[in-house]
């Protein structure tokens, strides 16, 4: 209760509480009522399904959800404090695409009786190819060469990996001390510190509906003596691995990723090892639209920095409409409030609460197809789509190996 009343305090001094006698005569804390509507400028909507408001504090445990009528709601009974509010839902258009709904607001001070709150409310595709397990935070003896992305084909048809993009986003580890982005970016992109592509000329890597692929830190078997016998997984049937040209974790059978960007260049860098943070990255695949270009080593319109770093480390810009996938990982759910990726993309966080455990975060089962293999869930938000604290497992759930992988030659 202490910690509460001194956030309280200190809330209200953000709030612009002039000196201490206006904090002596503060009124006792009582609970508050809001009101938050969803802003939504879209045309040629059909239907919008399954509109919610949710309203988390995590510093606090408090955790609130509520259905919106006709894109508004009001809430009542709630302790003042810092929230994430997020509105969710999905839209169909009158062409009959569907589209996921979001909108975000990250760390807001709820302390106002009756505050009316707007949300810019922006929509995204349902995701077809998309992360079905991540396996970030290493194993005993601090190590960490047995990362992997498993990538699935969640629709119905066949999607080829060639020349799409897999990139890890900036900050490595979520932070709260956010990066400053450039003011005409406005929400149109997402940041990345390192950009690889998958090989292939056009038609060289099939993933048809129900298969999955692995992309490996290093897609050789971990449980060897050389390795580390703790490692929960053997990696070396993973269909890619990110090759650094290190010699004392020699290239495998697995077929290289296509490194396209590091601080500005594209070569690999001085320091022969890709790892992303065993606290928990962010994560995007992403693809480049017919008849566009993306190259952010040449093209300086497609790098930044962080305006609030005196660092002079270049990020790659990745427009969020190229986002097929994204999926934000954090140390625990209180880093929620770091998010890196836009809300529209992932509204949520998943997590495995520690580092070297061997645990991963895998996606949950929505139902099946006739043939066994999984429809996962997918609503961008990771909070909800994730199961935490897993055994690393390639294809868990039955999906199904792509016929091309090495190690059925």
């Amino acid at each position: 209760m202490k910690n509460y009343i001194f956030s309280l305090l200190a809330l209200f001094l953000l709030q612009g509480c002039g000196d201490y006698k206006d904090i002596v005569e503060m009124p006792e804390f009582k609970p508050i009522s809001i009101s938050v509507k969803g802003n939504i400028t879209l045309e040629d909507i059909q239907e919008i399904e399954y509109l919610k408001v949710k309203l988390d504090n995590y510093n606090e445990n408090i955790h609130r959800e509520q259905e919106m009528d006709n894109l508004e709601t009001a809430l009542t009974d709630l302790l003042p404090g810092l929230y994430n509010i997020t509105i969710d839902g999905k839209m169909t258009t009158k062409g009959g695409e569907t589209f996921m709904l979001n909108g975000t607001l990250v760390n807001y001070p709820l302390v106002k009786n009756n505050e009316a709150i707007t949300l810019e409310v922006k929509e995204s595709h349902l995701g077809d190819l998309i992360f079905s397990e991540i396996y970030y935070a290493g194993s005993p003896k601090h190590y960490f060469r047995d990362q992997f992305y498993e990538i699935y084909n969640n629709a119905n048809t066949t999607i080829y990996l060639d020349g799409l993009y897999f990139a890890n986003l900036t900050p490595g580890t979520a932070t709260n001390k956010l990066p400053q982005w450039p003011q005409e970016d406005e929400d149109n992109y997402c940041y990345a510190e390192r950009v690889w592509r998958f090989p292939g000329s056009g038609t060289d890597y099939p993933l048809k509906a129900g298969e999955s692929c692995v992309v490996s830190q290093f897609a050789a078997n971990h449980q060897l003596s050389q390795y580390n016998p703790d490692a929960p997984i053997d990696c070396s049937t993973a269909e890619f691995e990110f090759n650094m040209n290190n010699p004392k974790f020699p290239d495998q059978p697995a077929k290289d990723m296509e490194h396209v960007f590091y601080n500005g260049l594209g070569v690999l860098g001085r320091v022969p090892q890709y790892l992303t943070s065993i606290f928990g990255g962010a994560y995007v695949i992403f693809k480049v639209p017919d008849g566009e270009l993306y190259d952010p080593v040449n093209n300086t319109a497609l790098q930044t920095k962080d305006l609030a770093s005196s660092k002079t480390t270049l990020y790659a810009k990745i427009p969020i409409n190229y986002v097929l996938d994204a999926v934000e990982c954090g140390h625990n759910e209180t880093k929620i409030s770091a998010k890196r990726v836009p809300g529209l993309l992932d509204s949520g966080m998943t997590w495995v609460g520690n580092t070297y455990n061997k645990l991963a975060v895998a996606r949950k089962v929505k139902s099946s197809r006739a043939d066994g293999t999984p429809i996962y869930q997918d609503t961008n938000n990771s909070t909800d789509d994730f199961e935490r604290g897993v055994t690393p497992l390639f294809r868990r759930n039955g999906e199904k190996m792509p016929s091309w992988n090495h190690s059925l030659n």
